[in-house]
């Protein structure tokens, strides 16, 4: 196995994937919660598969996400080394950079590997130090 580095730190990071597009929003005060059970991506250390169900939880604003466009953005980490830290915070940037909601929340429920279930969440805004 490959011994880590920080090359491997920001593997994923950077890397383009398929564009998230947008709708209007017509209405106001409302929740959104979307679940994608076949999440997929590669260890960037060991190029084992990674899976898992990632859930994305907003608050509209002006736009809201359109769900072809958010399925071929994470079929993009299929092939993609990246760990599950790295792949639950980029999900989140790169929604709240498109889709501008009041609030996000990304959680990312990972199968268990080597017996251990790993549970990744990184919330929009982030919390102040």
């Amino acid at each position: 196995m490959a011994q880590y580095s920080k090359k491997h730190a920001h593997k994923g990071l950077t890397e383009e994937l398929p564009k998230l597009e947008v709708l209007p929003n017509q209405f106001k005060g409302y929740k959104i919660a979307i679940v994608i059970p076949e999440y997929t991506s590669l260890c960037p250390r060991s190029g084992l598969p990674d899976a898992g169900t990632i859930t994305i939880e907003y608050e509209p604003d002006a736009f809201f996400v359109e769900l072809k466009s958010l399925k071929y953005y994470i079929l993009g980490y299929r092939n993609l080394g990246i760990f599950y830290e790295n792949a639950v915070n980029r999900i989140l940037k790169d929604f709240v950079k498109t889709v501008k909601p009041r609030w996000a929340l990304v959680r990312g429920e990972f199968n268990p590997r080597g017996g251990m279930k790993s549970t990744v969440e990184a919330r929009y805004p982030r919390p102040r130090k």
